[in-house]
């Protein structure tokens, strides 16, 4: 039987380059019977602890290694100009997607390295990062100087067309192609192959040619490789479906944009890289057999064995004041450990003592002392320097020891929080502690750890986005020039479970209106969405891009690269984050801690800060009572906009019906508000108001769910009743809970049967012991984290009792967090209203820098927020400060040119000021804004021209003379008419981000309000889009763009904004090009369309579109006029049939006729009407603007 190896293979960690799984590598090379397989990513190891573990697994040897980027002229600090001419040549010869030339030379070529030994993957790891930090120029080059220094445990190969040596031959270099060949083997000796490929590729012959004499001359060895890229041939178009994603091109728009059609003419030219057989390679390089062979012994020279049950800790260093009495890290955790008990137990007795002394032998035993003092040691710092620390996240706020020395803040045992679900002692791995601190001083506690154990040994982590199911049908339906609604439509009958998309091949089994879609059509259009459907399975998961991860942080014992591969983050200069992700990063025995940025946290200290200087108190968030009445009065009506994790609309509604009257409450809610488990909480809801009976299916499951009145709400649930009934350990509770996720058929049967005989053994008898175990299978997939649940309802309330007791410093400080975010102003906006504090535009003589506050003097509000400058678009932080500073020096601005001459004009430029203006920042000196814009041009030249006089500058006259001929004429600001008002509250809404002194929508609000039936603060999870096929929404349109779609068509996107917030529209070619007109920014509009999520917004694809007065025309069914009897004389009467006359129409009129009981309501039989503006308007005009409604 032939024998052969792969060791040029690509998965999709090349990202956007190949759609090889790391599981389809290692499954091909087993059902090939090949003893071994290699991992040669383009210029990136992120694949290869996944890739190790998996092919130890199935028992193939894992042969480690990378593709990378040798700079061929000069050295890897070199950065010249791309020659695109040179680029286009070597991409004919090579199969990576992106290779470049200078202006004279090659400016990278490819290497194969592949791990030998332990020191050779150290050295591919540091070659690799030297790429990325040192020689980053469009790809991540290393030269060869670096091999030099590196080379040790390594074998090289002269890779592929654009490899060190063929690309010389290609270009019919032989000279340097043997000199070259010198080089590389006074590097590596006999572990450097020259490399030769078969795909039909003609720069291939070439190279077939010439390099068997090249080998020869040097006494080297031929090695053949294949490029893998896909496993299979038939992947070969859903390939080049995946290079065209990356390109963002449809089938009609190949390189260079010639038009292609991708399903036969392949970008790389060839459908030949896919993971051949060993006969087919046998065969294909029949007339070199000793390159077959040599793949063989390659195989045999790379022996890496990597311990990924290592756990390499930083070097922390115990406080030089402690070492007298402990010099362990056991110790140590522990002395502080019961300090802390003592702090916070003062009359601790056995259950305090015996809980700590369990977990700390855990710990111990463990061997995860270090990583607590680490943690601790973080958090303790950030205190130390003011930082507002989180009282605690996820499964850690379940460890007493970890309240006890002050990682987290929440009380474990008042909450009956389980250590196990932190830390399970029948299963080892590292335990997850994740810390929130304020966010706009997260940097700092991550330069702390960086100076204490080095900037080498810090580092943050990558991130991978993928090709999720509704992502891969929309990229490749756009690329195969699908309709996008259509997508867009097939993409909402894919389902959203407990947070998991459903993936494809589930959907065609599973849910009939996915699998309709393509059983509908004739035969050509089944055929199409066949090839859609089987290329999108090819796809699905694959990685799309990486990214850097939000909060990951990892730190070494040493130099980072020691452990891991480091990478450049796109589009960040000097930015660099681990090659390995989070789990492989645990695979590969490093300590990474999630260092989290919370807004809300911000938020809280600065409240604080303007509360103590105010009131000259000094509270903290220890300061504030957990059962606070008046608080939970705030949560029991739903007036939580703003408060964190309870500010969504339904959240509120359900709040109101709920009455939390405890942090048990706010958890339990906090937990259920999630898809999924949201069905519950009405009969939560109920249960805890009494309206339905609370029951249990056994009498040992009470203790359990009683504060959640008979409902599984927590994952810790699940695991106290398999201890209650079934007699598990918590530990063995912990491992059936995370089997029950997964839900493997043979191990549930297990798990059913073990659960059962432990039940039965406790007197419960066996129908209803599986019973309960069905019972908590359903509930395993949504159960929630108890500790987080407390953890973050316990910051939530520290927010809610802010806005409870101090609503002017609370909702200023929130809006002045939020700026950047539109919907949430707006929100916060509406909110003031509600809470009577008055919102006042910017003003130059009274606004900070920031949002500041006006405390009441009388008792008619609660006081007022004056928008900040620096929050007006264009205007920003140093426009803003010298405005202020110019103010506090010389008093308030008495007129527009008064302004203008004494501000910085080049601080506050042209731009700034005109933002200034539009915002409303002059009103308080001159009203009317257009007439600031207009005369704006001259009078910033006159302010500049006073700013260079003799005037400005305080001079004399020293020769005398007629010093009033010199003096510069004021300028007399001219008078204009105000902006018409919609444009006036546009222009404001432009320069603030939303509307504060008036909404164009208001004046129509109550007109509208019985159609429009979604708005862009309505949440998407809170809405299940997927069955709501149509709404009607109302706004203004906003930075409308024209864009020209692949088949040539005109489309709009545009973003509308009603009174809650805004989203994006799309309007396609047909709509556009038949209501064009009412497609321009400003204006105000009703759009009816298909909704769509867009992250965490709404998106609504445009159906129809009208103005608000011919929306009305049309869909007005019935006016309904409110007629007092007693108040409404008869000429009134006479009046309205005089009007109605005059607009004859298919709107039905009615009389509700009110006379201090119940309003008798009369349909006028003899007129039908037409709701036109005028009628309207001179309805309101007789019976006034709130007696009129329509629907």
């Amino acid at each position: 039987m032939p024998e052969f190896i792969h060791l040029h293979n690509h998965s999709h960690y090349s990202l956007l380059d190949a759609i090889s799984t790391i599981d389809g590598l290692v499954d091909a090379a087993s059902e090939n019977k090949m003893k071994a397989v290699a991992l040669t990513d383009h210029g990136v190891m992120y694949g290869i602890m996944e890739f190790y573990k998996k092919a130890k697994a199935k028992n193939i040897k894992p042969i480690i290694g990378c593709e990378v980027y040798v700079a061929q002229s000069g050295s890897r600090f070199d950065k010249g100009k791309r020659n695109v001419k040179a680029i286009e040549e070597i991409e004919e010869q090579s199969l990576d997607n992106s290779d470049g030339l200078t202006s004279t030379n090659i400016n990278y070529a490819h290497l194969i390295l592949l791990a030998k030994d332990l020191t050779g993957y150290k050295n591919l790891m540091k070659i690799t990062s030297i790429g990325h930090m040192e020689g980053y120029y469009y790809k991540p080059r290393i030269d060869l100087e670096v091999l030099g220094k590196y080379s040790e445990g390594l074998v090289a190969s002269s890779a592929c067309a654009g490899g060190v040596i063929s690309c010389y031959i290609t270009r019919d270099d032989l000279k340097t192609a043997d000199k070259m060949t010198g080089i590389y083997k006074d590097i590596f000796g006999d572990d450097f192959y020259l490399e030769i490929q078969d795909h039909g590729i003609p720069a291939e012959k070439k190279v077939l040619k010439e390099m068997p004499g090249i080998a020869k001359r040097h006494g080297l060895k031929l090695i053949a490789t294949n490029d893998v890229h896909y496993i299979k041939k038939e992947h070969a178009v859903a390939h080049n479906i995946y290079l065209h994603i990356s390109a963002k091109q449809s089938a009609k728009s190949g390189r260079n944009n010639d038009a292609m059609d991708l399903l036969t003419n392949l970008r790389y030219g060839t459908d030949e890289i896919y993971f051949k057989s060993a006969d087919e390679m046998c065969r294909l390089f029949k007339d070199f057999p000793e390159a077959v062979k040599s793949t063989l012994e390659v195989t045999e020279k790379c022996n890496v064995e990597l311990d990924t049950s290592a756990n390499y800790m930083p070097n922390f260093q115990i406080p030089v004041t402690e070492k007298k009495s402990v010099n362990t890290f056991d110790a140590y955790l522990e002395k502080i450990s019961f300090e802390g008990l003592k702090r916070f137990f003062p009359k601790a007795g056995k259950e305090e003592t015996e809980r700590l002394k369990y977990e700390l032998d855990i710990i111990k035993r463990m061997n995860f002392s270090g990583y607590f003092l680490i943690v601790q040691d973080f958090i303790n710092y950030a205190k130390s320097k003011g930082i507002l620390v989180g009282p605690g996240r996820g499964s850690a706020a379940g460890s007493l020891v970890c309240y006890c020395i002050g990682i987290t803040n929440v009380n474990t045992l008042e909450y009956n929080l389980l250590f196990e679900r932190f830390l399970n002692p029948e299963r080892i791995s590292m335990p997850d502690i994740d810390i929130d601190f304020q966010d706009d001083r997260r940097d700092e506690v991550i330069q702390y750890a960086k100076d204490k154990y080095g900037e080498s040994s810090v580092a943050q982590i990558v991130t991978f986005n993928k090709l999720a199911p509704r992502g891969v049908l929309k990229d490749v339906g756009r690329v195969l020039n699908f309709p996008f609604q259509e997508i867009n439509e097939l993409t909402k009958t894919i389902p959203i479970k407990f947070g998991k998309v459903k993936n494809l091949r589930d959907c065609m089994n599973d849910e009939p209106d996915f699998k309709k879609y393509f059983e509908t059509g004739d035969t050509f259009q089944k055929d199409e969405k066949k090839k859609l459907y089987e290329y999108c399975l090819v796809l699905e998961n694959l990685n799309k891009n990486s990214s850097i991860h939000a909060s990951g942080v990892v730190i070494a014992p040493g130099d980072v690269t020691d452990y891991t591969p480091l990478s450049k983050v796109t589009g960040e200069d000097n930015v660099f984050c681990t090659q390995y992700d989070m789990n492989q990063l645990e695979d590969a025995g490093m300590i990474k801690i999630d260092f989290l940025g919370l807004k809300e946290l911000k938020v809280i200290v600065r409240v604080f800060k303007i509360v103590n200087e105010k009131y000259k108190s000094n509270l903290t968030t220890d300061d504030i009572p957990l059962d606070d009445a008046k608080t939970y009065e705030l949560f029991s009506s739903g007036s939580t906009v703003g408060i964190f994790q309870f500010s969504k609309s339904k959240m509120r509604e359900y709040l109101a019906k709920m009455k939390p009257k405890n942090i048990n409450d706010l958890a339990a809610m906090n937990a259920l508000y999630r898809p999924g488990p949201m069905r519950f909480i009405p009969d939560f809801i109920d249960k805890k108001n009494g309206k339905k009976p609370i029951t249990y299916l056994h009498p040992l499951m009470e203790i359990t769910l009683r504060e959640t009145y008979g409902i599984i709400v927590y994952q810790e649930q699940v695991m106290q009743i398999a201890r209650d009934v079934a007699g598990f350990s918590l530990a063995e509770a912990d491992n059936m809970r995370k089997a029950m996720g997964k839900k493997i058929k043979s191990k549930m049967i297990e798990l059913k049967g073990k659960f059962t005989e432990g039940a039965v053994k406790n007197g419960i008898p066996k129908k209803t012991a599986q019973e309960i175990f069905d019972l908590i299978l359903d509930f395993a997939d949504y159960g929630f984290n108890k500790s987080h649940a407390v953890a973050y309802s316990i910051l939530a309330f520290y927010t809610a009792y802010l806005k409870t007791h101090y609503p002017l410093e609370f909702l200023s400080v929130s809006m002045a967090c939020r700026k950047d975010d539109e919907t949430e102003l707006q929100q916060l906006a509406n909110e003031c209203k509600k809470m009577n504090v008055i919102l006042r535009p910017p003003d130059v003589n009274e606004s900070d820098i920031d949002f500041s506050i006006r405390y009441p003097e009388n008792g008619e509000n609660k006081g007022s927020i004056i928008y900040g400058l620096s929050a007006i678009k264009n205007v920003g932080e140093k426009a803003a400060q010298n405005i202020m500073e110019e103010r506090n020096l010389n008093g308030c601005y008495l007129n527009f040119m008064d302004f203008l001459k004494r501000v910085d004009l080049r601080i506050v430029n042209k731009k700034a000021v005109e933002s200034l203006i539009f915002a409303g920042a002059f009103d308080s000196i001159e009203k009317k804004r257009r007439k600031l814009f207009l005369n704006l041009e001259r009078a910033t030249f006159y302010a500049l021209k006073y700013s260079i006089s003799e005037e400005a500058n305080g001079q004399e006259d020293l020769f005398g003379g007629n010093t009033e001929k010199k003096r510069i004429e004021e300028y007399i600001i001219e008078d204009y008419e105000e902006f018409p008002e919609t444009e006036k509250y546009n222009k404001e809404k432009a320069a603030i981000g939303f509307y504060v002194t008036g909404h164009p929508l208001t004046k129509y609000e109550k007109d509208l309000e019985n159609f429009i039936d979604l708005t862009f603060g309505e949440d998407p999870s809170e809405i299940d889009l997927t069955k709501k096929r149509s709404a009607t929404m109302c706004g203004v349109i906003h930075d409308l763009q024209v864009k020209v779609s692949m088949r040539g068509n005109k489309f709009v996107v545009f973003n509308l904004i009603d009174l809650f917030g805004s989203g994006e529209c799309i309007a396609f070619s047909k709509l556009y090009e038949a209501k064009m007109n009412l497609f321009e920014n400003d204006r105000l509009v009703v759009v009816k369309g298909v909704p769509d999520e867009n992250g965490d917004k709404i998106k609504l694809v445009a159906e129809e579109i009208y103005s608000v007065d011919t929306f009305l025309e049309i869909y007005t069914k019935n006016i309904i006029l409110n007629i007092y009897e007693k108040n409404t004389a008869v000429e009134n009467i006479y009046s309205i049939k005089d009007i109605v006359e005059k607009f004859p129409g298919n709107s039905n009129l009615f009389f509700n006729l009110i006379n201090g009981s119940e309003p008798r309501a009369l349909k006028s039989k003899e007129y039908k009407i037409k709701a036109t503006k005028e009628l309207i308007s001179n309805l309101k005009n007789i019976v006034g603007e709130n007696n009129l409604k329509l629907n």
